[in-house]
């Protein structure tokens, strides 16, 4: 139960994420990015996601963040 909810969290987190990429508010996106890397970074440290899996998300993310300039 303790993974389902972690993994819940980080699901919601990327989902905001997109959404604030959608609406091309670049200043919105990178701070909705801080806090999605930081909870997909603390779901890999507790052993829920493999730590190249968080990697790989976050970079995907961050790609998406950037590309709004």
């Amino acid at each position: 139960m303790r993974n389902a909810s972690a993994r819940s969290r980080v699901k919601t987190a990327v989902k905001a994420t997109l959404k604030s990429v959608e609406e091309k508010d670049s200043e919105k996106s990178r701070a909705v990015l801080l806090d999605t890397t930081k909870t997909i970074a603390k779901a890999a440290a507790k052993g829920i996601f493999h730590r190249n899996t968080a990697a790989r998300k976050i970079s995907r993310l961050a790609k998406k963040v950037n590309a709004l300039g």
